[in-house]
């Protein structure tokens, strides 16, 4: 069923809606669809172990569901049919999701009478996929910004009715970012789910370059001091909070919380070799120019500042890391 005066089913102030949504940006998300929609269901991603107690820890957009008095289902699986009957049976006008964390099936995606819009961290079709953040800042990305687009079984490649766009700062981390596209999601929502809904928002086809935003793994974390200082940095900053940056050093792990793009080009002898120690930190040559560690953290230590730790460890010029 359309809207096109914008009057919705079931004779109800609001639409009819499932929320499916797991980490903040669905938090924060949720809290403008409950201005929009009738919220008659949350789905998210089951409990996890936290902590060192490896105790369960409900993810947000649960823990704000159940203050706002929303049930919450937290299917292990979704496929089975009987799932998608359930849903269906709420008789439901559309389904929002953010960042859920598993892909809809067919049955699940027609279930709403409009379908499912989902709220995608990037510029569409640039980063498709699990860890659209992550990649643009690893990658180096002037911008970025938000989609809602129309899901279909495609990996994000539904047609989009509205878009958002945000400047990646130089030393911006993916975890920042992630805060500032939170924010974003919430405004993005307001401002275009109902004009879409009424109509007033076509979408259109994905055009342009596609790439995709694998989801990131423990081994992603290394850097290479092969590449250039500004693909260090933009690695390092990337994957921070998680999985994190980090080499070696005199044969111990460390754990690269901060850095900086000191000189963006020239040679400086065996890249990762330490070119100098400094108020800066820890300047390492790369391929090309040189990076400085700012803050690290030796496995089993504190984080501190990489200077502070390179005078513990009476670092000196031409001391090798990653070897």
């Amino acid at each position: 069923m359309n809207f096109p005066l914008g009057k919705p089913a079931n004779n109800c102030s609001k639409p009819r809606a499932i929320f499916f949504g797991t980490p903040e940006i669905a938090r924060v998300c949720l809290d403008a669809v409950v201005e929009l929609c009738d919220i008659v269901r949350v789905v998210a991603q089951p409990d996890k172990p936290s902590g060192r107690g490896q105790e369960l820890k409900a993810p947000p957009v649960k823990v704000r569901a159940l203050e706002l008095g929303i049930p919450v289902d937290q299917p292990t699986k979704i496929k089975p049919p009987e799932v998608a009957a359930a849903w269906k049976a709420l008789d439901v006008d559309l389904a929002i999701v953010v960042a859920y964390g598993r892909i809809l099936p067919k049955a699940v995606l027609e279930s709403p009478r409009r379908g499912c819009v989902n709220v995608h961290a990037s510029l569409l079709p640039r980063w498709r996929g699990a860890a659209p953040i992550q990649w643009s800042v690893v990658s180096g990305d002037a911008r970025t910004g938000l989609c809602l687009m129309e899901m279909d079984e495609g990996l994000d490649t539904g047609p989009v009715f509205a878009r958002m766009e945000t400047p990646i700062e130089p030393n911006e981390t993916s975890g920042e970012l992630f805060e500032r596209l939170s924010a974003m999601g919430g405004e993005i929502l307001r401002r275009d789910l109902l004009p879409w809904l009424n109509g007033q928002r076509p979408a259109v086809m994905q055009e342009g370059e596609v790439t995709y935003a694998r989801m990131l793994e423990k081994k992603d974390a290394v850097l290479d001091f092969h590449a250039s200082a500004q693909a260090v940095h933009d690695k390092a900053r990337g994957l921070h909070p998680w999985p994190g940056a980090e080499t070696t050093i005199l044969g111990q792990r460390l754990k690269v919380h901060v850095t900086r793009v000191v000189e963006a080009s020239g040679s400086h002898g065996p890249s990762g070799s330490i070119v100098r120690i400094s108020e800066r930190g820890i300047e390492v040559g790369c391929g090309a120019g040189v990076v400085a560690i700012v803050e690290a953290q030796l496995e089993g230590k504190k984080r501190v500042r990489a200077q502070d730790l390179a005078n513990g460890l009476r670092l000196v010029p031409g001391a090798l890391l990653g070897g």
